[in-house]
C-alpha cells in the first residue's frame, strides 16, 4: 500500500504541473494541433487528478497541495516528482514568455519529458503497487501518454 499512496501523493502534483503548462497554449499558440496537445492533457489529467485525490481523502490521507517544480534534470532520480521529468520554474517562466513556433518547440519539449516522466513514475507502481484502482491509473497514464508522445514527438518533425 506504501507504493500505492507514493505514487498517487507523487502523481498529483506532476498532474497539476501539466494542467499548469496547458492552460498556457490558449493565449501562446497559433497551431490548431498544439491546442488540442493542450486540450488532451487537461481532459485527461484532471479527472485522474480527482481519483487519485478521492482515492487518497478515503485513506484518511490529505492530498498534496500546489505542485513542486523539482530541478531541470531530465528525470532520472526518484525523490518527489522532481525526477519525473518536472519543469523548472525557469522554464516554466520561459514557457509563460514564449509566443508562437517558440512556445510550440518550447511546450512540446517540456510536456514530452514530462510525459516520459509519468511513464516511469506509472511503471515504479506497476511494479511496486498493489491497489488495483492505482494500479489501473497507472496502466491508463502509461498506455495514453505514450500515445501523446508519439503523438508530440510527431508534431516536433512537422514543418512550420
Amino acid at each position: 500500500m506504501a507504493a500505492d499512496v507514493r505514487f498517487a501523493e507523487a502523481m498529483i502534483p506532476h498532474h497539476r504541473q501539466a494542467l499548469e503548462m496547458a492552460g498556457l497554449a490558449a493565449g501562446r499558440t497559433e497551431n490548431p494541433l498544439v491546442t488540442a496537445v493542450a486540450s488532451r492533457v487537461a481532459d485527461g489529467q484532471r479527472p485522474e487528478i480527482a481519483a487519485m485525490e478521492s482515492w487518497l481523502r478515503a485513506l484518511g490521507r490529505t492530498p498534496p497541495p500546489g505542485h513542486d517544480h523539482g530541478t531541470s534534470d531530465q528525470g532520472t532520480g526518484d525523490q518527489g516528482t522532481g525526477g519525473y521529468g518536472m519543469a523548472s520554474e525557469e522554464e516554466l517562466t520561459r514557457l509563460r514568455t514564449a509566443r508562437g513556433r517558440a512556445f510550440d518547440e518550447l511546450f512540446l519539449t517540456l510536456m514530452i519529458r514530462h510525459h516520459e516522466g509519468a511513464v516511469r513514475m506509472a511503471a515504479e507502481e506497476l511494479r511496486q503497487g498493489r491497489d488495483r484502482t492505482m494500479r489501473t491509473m497507472a496502466q491508463d497514464v502509461v498506455s495514453g501518454q505514450q500515445i501523446e508522445i508519439a503523438r508530440m514527438r510527431g508534431l516536433q518533425r512537422r514543418p512550420g
